[in-house]
Parts: C-alpha cells; sequence; structure tokens
C-alpha cells in the first residue's frame, strides 16, 4: 500500500497523517479545517476537495474521526468507499463501539473491501512520535497490507483477533480503565486537599506508592494547575464512557465503576468544564467537598 487516504485531520489525525508522509506514503487528506489541509500539504502531502476525494484510488484509506457515525457518513453518504481503490482497506481508528466496528464492516466487506478496525491509544503525543499503541481486529490477511501502514503510525502494534471488533473491544477495556483511573485519582487528591493536606505533596508520596498508576502521574500534576493545555478533553470521556457502558450493556456485563466515573465526567460537563482537559474532573470533587 503507497497510494492513503486520509480523513479527520485533528489534534492526533494531522500528525499521524505527517508521520505517513514521513515514511514515503503518498496521503491525499481531508478535514473540515482548511488550516489542517494546509498543514498536510506543507509537509508534503496532497490537499483533497472532499472525503471521496481524498479516497480516490486509495489502497488504504485512514478515517481518524470522532465517532462511528462519522465514519459511516465519510464512507457510504459522502462517497469515499466507492472512490477507493478495489480491493482496498478501510483502516477504522476512531474509538466506536464493538457492535458499530462490526456494522460497518459487513458493509465495507460487501463491496470487496477489508475493513481493519485499529483504534488507537497515546494520545497526541503518541500520535506525534509515532509511538502509538495500536489494537487491531481483522482477518489476517488484511492485517498483513495494513502492518506497513500501522507501523509508520504506532510502535506498539497488536492482532488482537480476526474480526473487525476485537479491536474495539479491546480499547474500550482501556478507556474504562482510563477513565477509571483518572475519575480516582481526582476522588484522591481532593480528598488529600479537603483534609488540609498540600496536593502537590500528596501527590509526590501517592505517585511513588503502591497506590500509583499512570493516570495518576500523568494527569496528577494538571490537576494542580489553575488552566492546564488541553490534552484530551472532559467531553472526550462523556463519549468514551458513554461507549464502555453501551458495550457492557449489549454484553451483558456488569460495569458499575465505570458507570460512577461517567456520572463525575457529565458533572463537570455540566459545569462548563466539557472542553477543558480531561483532568479538571477534579472540580467536580472539589465542588461535593466545598472546596474553592
Amino acid at each position: 500500500m503507497n497510494r492513503i487516504g486520509f480523513v479527520g485531520l485533528g489534534a492526533m489525525g494531522l500528525p499521524m497523517a505527517i508521520n505517513l508522509v514521513k515514511k514515503q506514503f503518498r496521503v491525499r487528506g481531508f478535514d473540515m479545517r482548511a488550516e489542517a489541509m494546509a498543514a498536510l500539504e506543507a509537509e508534503g502531502g496532497t490537499r483533497a476537495a472532499h472525503a471521496a476525494d481524498a479516497a480516490r484510488d486509495a489502497e488504504a484509506l485512514v478515517l481518524m474521526v470522532v465517532n462511528a457515525a462519522q465514519a459511516e457518513s465519510v464512507l457510504f453518504d459522502a462517497g469515499a468507499l466507492d472512490a477507493m481503490a478495489p480491493g482496498g482497506s478501510v483502516v477504522l481508528m476512531a474509538t466506536c463501539s464493538p457492535a458499530a466496528v462490526e456494522a460497518v464492516a459487513r458493509r465495507v466487506e460487501a463491496t470487496g473491501r477489508s475493513l481493519v478496525d485499529a483504534p488507537v491509544s497515546g494520545g497526541v503525543v503518541g500520535a506525534s512520535g509515532g509511538t502509538l499503541t495500536i489494537m487491531v481486529g481483522a482477518e489476517p490477511a488484511a492485517f498483513e497490507r495494513s502492518k506497513a501502514v500501522l507501523g509508520a503510525l504506532g510502535d506498539k502494534v497488536f492482532h488482537v483477533g480476526p474480526k473487525p471488533g476485537q479491536g474495539a473491544a479491546v480499547k474500550t477495556v482501556n478507556q474504562l480503565l482510563c477513565g477509571v483511573h483518572i475519575a480516582v485519582a481526582a476522588e484522591g487528591l481532593a480528598f488529600a486537599e479537603k483534609a488540609g493536606i498540600d496536593p502537590a505533596i500528596a501527590l509526590k508520596i501517592l505517585g511513588g506508592s503502591a497506590a500509583s498508576s499512570w493516570m495518576l502521574n500523568n494527569r496528577g500534576p494538571r490537576m494542580l494547575e489553575d488552566e492546564p493545555a488541553v490534552m484530551s478533553a472532559v467531553d472526550i470521556f462523556v463519549k468514551d464512557l458513554g461507549i464502555v457502558l453501551d458495550a457492557g450493556k449489549a454484553m451483558k456485563t456488569a460495569m458499575p465503576l465505570a458507570a460512577a466515573a461517567l456520572q463525575m465526567f457529565v458533572s463537570a460537563s455540566a459545569q462548563g468544564l466539557g472542553g477543558q482537559d480531561d483532568s479538571q474532573v477534579v472540580e467536580t470533587y472539589r465542588s461535593l467537598a466545598g472546596l474553592e
């Protein structure tokens, strides 16, 4: 695969597309924001007029969109799927429910093309550095065809199963743990603050103890900042934990901790914090504790 279409040049999608260009792939990209396409063009990529133009004759079409509904709109309503090369692969990298991915895969495969279910973890830093973790659910031959593309985007590529939807299932578990870990880190730091303990000292102690987690050490410092940079917004976890609960309901699997964490992110969003960094869910805990 050398001809790559790329739709979704956001905070993660743009550096991912640029990494493909740097690895000598021919990338034609589309985004609703003209400045994003200009940035890709400045790095050697090609600007597309619309989603179907990005997919024109592409051997692989990478979708780094918000959700399954956007993926369906790009593929079926905007005509991107029909514009692809025969036998090409759709590489779906958005966070979607397993059931939604399975439904998209059936429609893609009916045209003789493949769906490579490949959600990612690693955020903007991983997207920029080409160090994403990629969880792939795909028929083995489709996975082999897409390995060069995936390897240009991440340094930890796992083939988790032969069916589209299985990558989404692993990403669902990932987002469950991430959301709960952020929420409980905020709960712990707010409790320490209520007890009159300097939260910076509490974070230093907890970050080096058995209570530590990657999320505590990554999000904890931003919980202590007044206006941290937005690395991942509160509303992302409103969406992702909603996907977690929908998947749990579909599989008849209880997820009470995920449900509790979701309510805290929903509360933070209702307080006007939806666009702020997800670490700011701590403000909801501070409000409940009567802290300023």
